[in-house]
This record gives structure tokens, C-alpha cells and sequence, in this order.
């Protein structure tokens, strides 16, 4: 495993620990998803970035963005950070704290329409993987 893997595996540990109260109340929500056959996992490294949540068999990030990423600085990381997970094979959504707050059942109900019907997930989980997270 690469040095900045190892960083990303034990940096999401400790994000796990400390999630803000968006990521909570959206993972809440995924939670109920997975008790449905989805498998959102949450502080999911990949490379050297941690996403706040991701389903790996499907290849799908979800980003909660809360006020700080509106900064210049913070719109250029996510930018990079959104190339290098595309360049891998990742889809990703960005959802605002805003929008979980005051309707995430409709955030849930956008993060799920991105996932094939469940007969295509189970397919998928048979096959091998090429290349992993």
C-alpha cells in the first residue's frame, strides 16, 4: 500500500469520529438505503482522498459540501479532487448542507436514481473487479 493511501485509510478513521451534523443526518438516511441493498459506506478512501460517502460497487461519491467550499481556494481543491475520482472511474455528487437539511429525502431519492435497478447490482457483484478504489 502507498504511503498516501495509508494516510487517506487512517485519516477517514478518524473523520468517521467527527462527522459533521450534514454528513450524519444524509448518513442516516444511506443507512436506511443499505438495509435496502445498497452499500454506502461512509469516510471512504480513495487514493489519497477520503470521500464523505461512496457506494464502491457502484462507483458513485457523494460530497457534502457545507460553507467553506465555496472559497476559492476549497472550489480549486474539490475541482482536483473531482478529476482525479472521474479519472478512476467515480461519479460524483455534491450535495449542499443546505439541501440535506431541509430535504433529504430528496437528496436520497437523486443519490439513488445514479444506481442501476437492483438485478443489474446483483449482477455486478458476481463479476470481478478491474482496478479497485
Amino acid at each position: 500500500m502507498r504511503k498516501e493511501e495509508e494516510h487517506s485509510q487512517s485519516f477517514a478513521r478518524a473523520l468517521r469520529k467527527r462527522m459533521t451534523k450534514a454528513e450524519v443526518v444524509l448518513w442516516k438516511a444511506l443507512k436506511e438505503a443499505n438495509r435496502h441493498g445498497c452499500n454506502f459506506r461512509r469516510q471512504h478512501p480513495i487514493g489519497p482522498y477520503v470521500a464523505d460517502f461512496a457506494s464502491a460497487l457502484d462507483r458513485l461519491v457523494i460530497e457534502v459540501d457545507g460553507e467553506t467550499h465555496g472559497s476559492d481556494t476549497e472550489v480549486r481543491h474539490d475541482t482536483r479532487r473531482d478529476a482525479y475520482l472521474r479519472s478512476r472511474g467515480w461519479r460524483v455528487i455534491r450535495v449542499s448542507n443546505d439541501d440535506i437539511y431541509t430535504d433529504v429525502e430528496r437528496i436520497v431519492e437523486i443519490i439513488l436514481a445514479q444506481l442501476p435497478p437492483s438485478g443489474a447490482r446483483k449482477i455486478a457483484r458476481l463479476l470481478p473487479r478491474n482496478g479497485g478504489g
